[in-house]
Order: C-alpha cells, then sequence, then structure tokens
C-alpha cells in the first residue's frame, strides 16, 4: 500500500515541475522586448536626426529668402512681398549679421519672447536627443530662433519659427516610423520566430517526448529515439542519446535475465538443499558398513555433501551473488588437491594423465572451502577442455597443478594441454555469462574462482605463452598483528 500511495505522489510533484509556458511561448516573450528596444534604440536618434533635417531645411530656406530680400534695390521690399516670403519658409522673421552689423531682413508677428535657442553649429548627439523630446512633449506655440551659417559674407543667419507644425511634422514622422518598423520587425520577428521554432524548439521538443516515452517503457526498443542527419549539438545529442538508450535497454534485459535466473537458482537451491539432507542422512547409515572401500569413501563423501549443503544454505540466507567472507586459517595444500582430484572424478580417470608438484609441507592462510571451490571450477574447466581431444597418447592430456612460496605469497598455478583460451573468450574472461570457452557454457565457473581469489586479497590470471591454459592463483598472508600476537603468547 505505501508503494502504491507513493507512486501518485510521484506523478503529482512531476506534473507540479512541469513547464507552465513551453520552449516555443519562452522564446516568443524573449523575442518580443527585444524588439521594442530594437525599437527604441532605432526611434531616438532618427527622430533628433528628423528635428535637425527640419532645422536644417528652414534655414537653407532663410538663405535663399535672405538672398531675395537683400537684392532689392531700395533694400526694402513690400510687406506683402515679405509675407509671402516668410509663409513660404513658415518662419516669423529672418535676420542676418555681417561684420558688426545685425539686419533684420523681414519679420511678421514677432513673438513678445524667444522660448528656445537652437544653434546648429554646435549641436551635439545627446542635446539633439533631449532637445527633439522637448518639443514634441510640450504644450502650445513657443517660439524657436535658429542660428546657422549663412551665404556669402555673412557671419550667421537666423530665423524665428512657431514649435508647433515642427511639432506636428515630428508627430508624423514618428507614426510613420512606428508602422514601418513594426511592420518590418513583425516580420523579421516572425521569420526568425520560426527559424528557431523549426531549428531548435521542434528538435528539442521531439528529444523531450522521447524522453518521457522511453521513461515510461525503458525496456520497449520502440522507445529508443532514432538519431536525424544533422550534424551540430542536436544532432550529437540525440546520437548520444540514442546510444545511452540502446546501453540501458541492453542493461534492463540483462538485469531481468539475471533476475529471473536469480530466482530460479533460489527455487533450485532450496529443493537441492532438501535433497541433499536427505543425502546426508543416507551417507551417515554407510559409515557404519564394515566394508573397507565404504569406510574410505564415506567421510568423504559426508564432508563433500556438508559443503554442498552449507553453500545451498548460504545462497537462500544471503540471496544474493555476493560470496561470504573467507574464514581464514593456515592448512596444507597436498590434501586438499587430494580432495580435488577425488571430487572432479579423475582420480580413476586414465584417458587423463594427473600431475601434482606441490612443494612438501606448503601451507596457505585462505579458507579451505572457497580455495576447494577454485580449485574444482579450475580443473573441472580443464577437464572439459580436454574432452573431446585425441586420446591415443596418455601424454597429450594432461592436467598439473604446481604450487609454491614466493616469500609471503603462496602461488598456485592449473594447467592442462588443451586448445587453450580463445582471444574473443579472453576480453571477458572473469565475467560471468560472457567468459564461457565452450559452447552452451554460462562462464560462472571463472567468475566464481576469481571472486573468491579477491576476497583473500589476490590474484587469478591466465598465463601467456604456455601449451593449452595456466592459471594462476596469487594469495598473500594475512600481515601478522603483533600487538595481538604478543598478547596471545604472554597468555600462552
Amino acid at each position: 500500500m505505501q508503494a502504491a500511495d507513493k507512486q501518485p505522489e510521484t506523478h503529482a510533484w512531476r506534473r507540479g515541475l512541469e513547464p507552465k509556458i513551453g520552449l516555443s511561448g519562452k522564446l516568443l516573450l524573449l523575442t518580443i522586448p527585444l524588439i521594442l528596444i530594437a525599437e527604441i534604440l532605432i526611434y531616438v536618434p532618427s527622430i533628433a536626426n528628423y528635428r535637425l533635417n527640419r532645422l536644417n531645411d528652414r534655414l537653407a530656406a532663410a538663405n535663399t529668402a535672405a538672398l531675395v530680400l537683400d537684392a532689392s534695390p531700395s533694400g526694402r521690399v513690400p510687406d506683402s512681398l515679405a509675407q509671402q516670403i516668410l509663409d513660404s519658409i513658415e518662419a516669423r522673421a529672418v535676420a542676418i549679421k555681417m561684420g558688426q552689423q545685425r539686419r533684420l531682413l523681414a519679420s511678421s508677428n514677432l513673438p513678445t519672447k524667444i522660448d528656445h535657442v537652437v544653434d546648429m553649429r554646435n549641436v551635439t548627439p545627446w542635446g539633439a536627443i533631449l532637445d527633439s523630446f522637448v518639443v514634441m512633449l510640450e504644450s502650445g506655440n513657443p517660439a524657436i530662433r535658429v542660428v546657422g551659417p549663412a551665404e556669402g559674407n555673412a557671419e550667421f543667419i537666423e530665423v524665428v519659427i512657431d514649435a508647433a507644425p515642427l511639432r506636428n511634422a515630428m508627430y508624423r514622422f514618428s507614426s510613420n516610423l512606428l508602422l514601418v518598423s513594426l511592420t518590418i520587425t513583425s516580420l523579421t520577428t516572425g521569420l526568425i520566430y520560426l527559424a528557431l521554432h523549426f531549428l531548435f524548439v521542434r528538435p528539442m521538443r521531439r528529444l523531450t517526448a522521447n524522453m518521457v516515452n522511453f521513461r515510461r517503457d525503458p525496456e520497449s526498443p520502440a522507445s529508443i529515439v532514432v538519431p536525424g542527419p544533422r550534424g551540430d549539438e542536436i544532432g550529437l545529442a540525440e546520437r548520444e542519446l540514442s546510444d545511452m538508450q540502446r546501453d540501458l535497454v541492453s542493461m534492463l534485459h540483462q538485469k531481468s535475465r539475471l533476475a529471473a535466473l536469480g530466482l530460479a537458482v533460489s527455487k533450485i537451491n532450496h529443493d537441492l538443499r532438501n535433497l541433499l539432507a536427505s543425502s546426508q542422512l543416507l551417507s551417515d547409515q554407510l559409515s557404519s558398513v564394515p566394508d573397507p572401500r565404504v569406510q574410505r569413501f564415506a567421510p568423504k563423501l559426508v564432508r563433500s555433501l556438508e559443503r554442498a549443503i552449507a553453500f545451498c544454505q548460504s545462497t537462500l540466507s544471503y540471496g544474493r551473488a555476493q560470496e561470504a567472507a573467507p574464514d581464514r586459517r593456515s592448512i596444507l595444500i597436498e590434501p586438499l588437491v587430494n580432495d580435488v582430484r577425488e571430487t572432479a572424478g579423475l582420480a580413476d580417470e586414465a584417458s587423463i594423465t594427473w600431475v601434482s608438484a606441490i612443494e612438501r609441507g606448503l601451507t596457505i592462510d585462505a579458507d579451505p572451502d572457497q580455495l576447494f571451490r577454485v580449485l574444482l571450477n579450475l580443473v573441472r574447466n580443464a577437464a572439459q577442455a580436454l574432452e573431446g581431444q585425441p586420446r591415443n597418447d596418455a601424454n597429450l592430456q594432461q592436467i598439473r597443478i604446481t604450487g609454491r612460496r614466493e616469500g609471503s605469497v603462496t602461488v598456485l598455478e592449473v594447467s592442462d594441454t588443451g586448445p587453450g583460451v580463445p582471444q574473443k573468450a579472453r576480453d571477458h574472461l572473469f565475467e560471468a555469462f560472457h567468459g564461457s570457452v565452450r559452447a552452451g557454457g554460462s562462464g560462472l565457473g571463472l567468475a566464481i574462482a576469481a571472486e573468491l581469489v579477491r576476497a583473500h586479497g589476490g590474484e587469478i590470471k591466465l598465463v601467456e605463452g604456455t601449451i593449452g591454459a595456466t592459471f594462476r592463483i596469487s594469495i598473500p598472508d594475512r600481515p601478522v598483528d603483533l600487538h595481538s600476537l604478543r598478547s596471545e603468547r604472554a597468555r600462552a
């Protein structure tokens, strides 16, 4: 019930983390303010430049009018003509300065005061921008005196104009510029949005949808993403995701097979333990039979059954592939090797020659049961490797066990004269279900042997350059605790 309750909570939590706005929406929300910023950056200098151009146009028209007014024979023109000239240049007065004399060429309805003075000879960009917004935000019709360079020998020319016509022209320019820029930027934004959507957002949505589907059924090969032909980072992400999903599917399949195998092994061990217990009861009765041969083999049979029962019990107790910690002690190797030979059925095997070359009195600091399993697996593998070999010469079928001491390390070698280990099996020699040499084999023997040897702090490896296959086992002695040793000697 707890697991069932936790699953809806997990889904609810994940639903709370789902984005309310998708990647496309975020892209659109990001694009809009960027476009507005671009509009402002375009509009501000444009309106300032438009105002300066309008004022320069007034100055140019005033220079033309000054030439006309100055060319009159009497130096004066009729008021009607002066009014027409001022209306044509949209000005109230035109004056010119020549030397020390300042001359008013024409005027009409002069204002009582001048509100703004603009000197076009020393205009700064920042000042032009500020003055433009001052004109647009003002109300009424203030007077502006514009000063600029004059034609001919004049020092400068000045013209007085109204701010209202300039403001209205700036408003019209702003509306036209806004309309055109919005049209252009909208089209540009749409194209950029579509390009980003098809180039990035859609592939990312495809990857995200595939991840969601793969999470729902991670063992289905149909959930693996199919990478596209793109050569950029998204294409690389698709290929890497596809490879990762394939590896994960393979691992999950292997895990499922191992879980099923583990359950089957547990069931077999359970029933096998009961059968071995019954066999142990029968073997106990054999010990009372007076036959010398029975008396010779009965203890070994009992010992083998005890080992099998203990191993089945440990498998059921632990429920996992991890081996128990070795119960190490100093034991003689030669009797253990003889037990291995008899258990493997090679004591009476005439077709395979057994050679034992172990130093006299050689001992090893190891767990006797686990070392027995290691040697038995290696000897059985050697015997299976010799199966199918020619039997006309017994010397060609040989299993040899050697043992020696190298300082604090005991070295054992198990070799045979079989066909050797193929290169394909050497790459995963000590891995379960990968290092099998025989067809139909599981490779568990070498994997178990390697695990037990490593538990002793030792090493097992395949010796290169030998006839057949030679496996070398090196197990170091445990370090001696001097303090404990001295305490034991003191108590003794």
